[in-house]
């Protein structure tokens, strides 16, 4: 059962390590909205979470790499295709970041709670029969 507890909590600290990182990127493409010239930045979650999983298994997973030196490892950046053009050379779309970010939030709330009721089954798991 060991096993198999720490695989699930490692595969849904990486995905919460990699959602937050989304997160903060997501926010600074807002916070840079009217910036001439910026380049809107994302990355393909689904891709990174494979790619850290496929660490995590080897030992040196994303959790290892925080734990390790206090950072996380940098998932593959891609720059956002405009959806129209712009004369300020801005690639940020408001509409699809606000999308981006409100769909990125909602997963960050469940992989929490998958942490948790993970823990939480463990932890009833733990307990002594005669216990209350």
């Amino acid at each position: 059962m060991t096993p198999t507890l720490t695989a699930t909590l490692d595969f849904q600290g990486q995905a919460l390590l990699l959602r937050a990182e989304r997160q903060r990127l997501i926010a600074g493409n807002i916070a840079n909205a009217d910036t001439p010239g910026y380049q809107a930045r994302d990355f393909d979650f689904a891709r990174a979470l494979r790619e850290a999983s496929a660490m995590g298994r080897a030992g040196e997973g994303i959790a290892a790499d925080v734990m390790a030196r206090g950072t996380t490892a940098q998932p593959t950046l891609r720059y956002a295709l405009p959806a129209q053009t712009n004369l300020d050379r801005n690639t940020v779309d408001m509409d699809r970041e606000r999308a981006a970010f409100a769909d990125n939030a909602v997963k960050y709330e469940a992989t929490l709670r998958f942490i948790n009721a993970g823990v939480r089954t463990a932890l009833e798991a733990m307990k002594s029969p005669n216990q209350p």
